[in-house]
């Protein structure tokens, strides 16, 4: 349900300002923005600890943990069965994948958890794929440099099967599904199958006969269409491949078979996201029909979102409204049984045992975490949580899910949109009365992505400050159903921006935030709609930009191959609509800007190269808008380093000190904005 604006007045008096008459005496009254906050940029940097990759085997959990403080590399970890955590690769390890950029599924276990399994992990530095004993040892490389491999799983005894993309040769990279000899160093793989463009999730069945894997190729992305595959596995290699689900704007993934030779998977087939089965010889049933997301955009590769428990049951992740909840399902009935958890994401879902699973959990006041699920009970354990685990008594500002009013559909019909609204919290401040707070309006990447209601200290950061922030999931958003995921189909530029101004006006009417003092921030996809809510309306007073698209048709040109065609969804295919790509690139539209700007770049940046930051900057500049600009040395897309997560958190701060007129309590470095007077 939306927040409704009959309770303004409740909202004002409490959940706002977080205070209540016995905590009224000891605040200090002072001006949004100036709040003095124990949430230092160093501190938000050492909770951006990132988790991913988790997996089971034998019993034993693995995942990938990130190290701000040592460059941002990821280290692979296990439990150590007393209480703590060890690393099983050492500091010179960076265990991440580039395959299609965005990585995922760089991490393998095999051979039966710590009783003398292997490892398997691909190492950033060079892409290789390396191998370690669980019980700890030097990697050791396997496969040569020019390949990229991820989502690998264990297939026929001495091999595994991998997607992997081929950067040997000049040209677009290509991909495939390949088996590779562990007992062979050097050898690169032997392709299984190389018909698409892209590949993701080869599963081989319990017996070993037959493999499954989902494919897709230009101009499509895989959560617009995708096609699962079966096939045998023979001596040669693979028979004739069956194609199972999908094929025409349907999009399937995370297919897993269970013991009996039932092949699971996800397809959007009935515009949500849904669970299915199939066996050999019949056609696809809906397991647990409903108007909720079962999968999500595969971003990164490895997606898991549900596990099979062997005993006709599937514990499930699902989202609706932007929330996730966690259910048993009845894999022969349909029933579903949803647990009473405190998790508002979920990622990585594996099963330990029958009755346990595994996985990422976010948290509306505590930091992500790897915990476990007993299904019988429905209790719930933090395995680890490498983050301090929360603020203080006070200071969160939880999110708010809201439903605003936005411009109509094509159609003329009145639409809505969403939002998580966190409201300025310090217990420690009020301020003067009269005053609402200035907004920071912050739009995610993607663009078919999604904003959770996870506690973000980054977030935080600026509540504990006196800012109130509104996380838009604007049209295009997953989590609310294919047809909302469409709105953007041919529209980013317009309905991104339609429904970030929208919320403006709406939280402004409804005493929550001032419009006066408004400021939109986003990277990549966000900050290409930063850049043009500034180009393109007066909403905004000022903007921050991380490493976002200023010239569609350059970015087009000169993009990796997993999103070079993604344009042609988004805005119109290329090169024929040229003319559209010119009407919706900032760049072009230098005489509607107006409004101070800072922009943060990294500059290893392949996904959003450096030019785009640099050609946008230069030409404010050149205009006489007032504008600021920090490249960091060695970045890629996406901030890793604690040393560029805390200067561009601190950068932004001073930013609108000065853009603004408010002194902030901390010291903080200071920021060159050419033309502000």
């Amino acid at each position: 349900m939306g927040l409704k604006r009959a309770a303004v007045a409740a909202l004002l008096m409490g959940w706002v300002t977080g205070m209540t008459d016995a905590t009224a005496a000891e605040t200090k009254t002072a001006a949004y923005g100036t709040w003095a906050s124990p949430i230092t940029a160093a501190r938000l940097a050492g909770s951006e600890i990132r988790l991913g990759d988790l997996m089971v085997d034998g019993g034993v959990p693995y995942w990938l943990e990130s190290r701000p403080a040592e460059k941002g590399r990821y280290a692979v970890v296990t439990p150590d069965g007393a209480g703590g955590i060890r690393e099983l690769t050492g500091p010179e390890v960076n265990a991440r994948t580039r395959v299609h950029e965005y990585g995922g599924g760089a991490l393998l276990a095999v051979g039966g958890g710590l009783a003398g399994g292997r490892l398997y992990f691909s190492n950033f530095a060079d892409q290789r794929l390396y191998t370690v004993p669980e019980a700890g040892g030097a990697p050791q490389p396997l496969t040569p440099e020019g390949y990229r491999y991820a989502d690998c799983v264990a297939g026929a005894p001495g091999h595994l099967i991998c997607v992997r993309e081929d950067h040997s040769a000049p040209g677009e990279a290509k991909n495939a599904i390949v088996s590779l000899a562990v007992d062979q160093p050097g050898d690169a793989g032997t392709v299984l199958f190389g018909g698409s463009d892209f590949v993701a999730y080869p599963r081989p069945s319990p017996d070993g006969k037959r493999l499954a894997w989902v494919a897709w190729s230009h101009p499509n992305m895989p959560w617009d269409t995708t096609t699962l595959y079966v096939a045998d596995i023979t001596p040669e290699g693979l028979g004739t491949p069956m194609v199972v689900a999908g094929g025409h704007d349907e999009s399937v993934l995370e297919p897993q078979w269970d013991a009996d030779g039932t092949l699971y998977f996800v397809s959007d087939r009935s515009d949500w996201w849904n669970l299915y089965a199939w066996r050999a010889g019949g056609k696809a049933r809906a397991v647990a029909p409903k108007a909720a997301e079962f999968g999500g955009p595969l971003w990164n590769l490895g997606l898991t979102t549900y596990a099979l428990t062997g005993k006709g049951q599937a514990v499930a992740r699902y989202s609706s409204q932007g929330l996730d909840r966690l259910a048993v399902i009845d894999l022969k009935t349909g029933k579903a049984h949803d647990l009473d958890l405190p998790f508002v994401g979920i990622t990585g879902v594996r099963l330990l045992g029958p009755d346990q699973a595994v996985m990422i959990a976010s948290f509306a006041d505590a930091t992500p975490a790897v915990v476990t699920v007993n299904l019988a009970t429905g209790t719930h354990a933090v395995l680890r949580r490498p983050a301090p685990e929360g603020l203080e008594a006070g200071l969160v500002s939880r999110a708010r899910p809201i439903e605003f009013p936005t411009a109509p559909g094509p159609d003329g019909q009145a639409r809505t949109a969403h939002a998580f609204y966190y409201a300025p919290t310090n217990p420690a401040f009020q301020a003067p009365a009269g005053e609402k707070p200035p907004l920071l309006v912050k739009v995610h990447g993607g663009p078919t992505s999604a904003a959770k209601p996870s506690m973000d200290m980054s977030v935080q950061y600026w509540t504990s400050r006196g800012f109130a922030v509104v996380d838009v999931n604007y049209g295009g958003s997953t989590g609310y159903g294919r047809a909302y995921r469409n709105r953007l189909r041919g529209n980013w530029g317009i309905t991104d921006v339609q429904d970030a101004t929208a919320v403006v006006a709406y939280l402004d009417k409804a005493g929550l935030a001032d419009a006066n003092r408004a400021a939109i921030r986003g990277g990549s996809a966000g900050g290409y709609t930063t850049l043009a809510a500034l180009a393109l309306t007066k909403v905004f007073k000022a903007g921050a930009n991380y490493y976002g698209v200023s010239d569609m048709e350059s970015l087009a040109k000169d993009t990796h191959k997993f999103e070079s065609r993604y344009l042609d969804s988004l805005v119109a295919p290329y090169p024929a609509g040229k003319a559209v790509y010119d009407a919706r690139s900032p760049l072009h539209h230098l005489d509607g800007f107006s409004a101070p700007l800072i922009t943060f770049q990294g500059s290893e940046d392949a996904v959003v190269p450096p030019a785009q930051s640099r050609s946008i900057v230069n030409a404010l500049k050149a205009k006489g808008v007032p504008v600021a600009y920090i490249e960091f040395e060695g970045e890629q897309h996406g901030f890793r380093k604690a040393d560029s997560i805390i200067r561009s958190q601190e950068a932004e701060l001073y930013f609108y000190g000065r853009i603004f007129g408010f002194t902030p309590a901390d010291a903080l470095p200071g920021v060159t904005i050419d033309n502000l007077k």
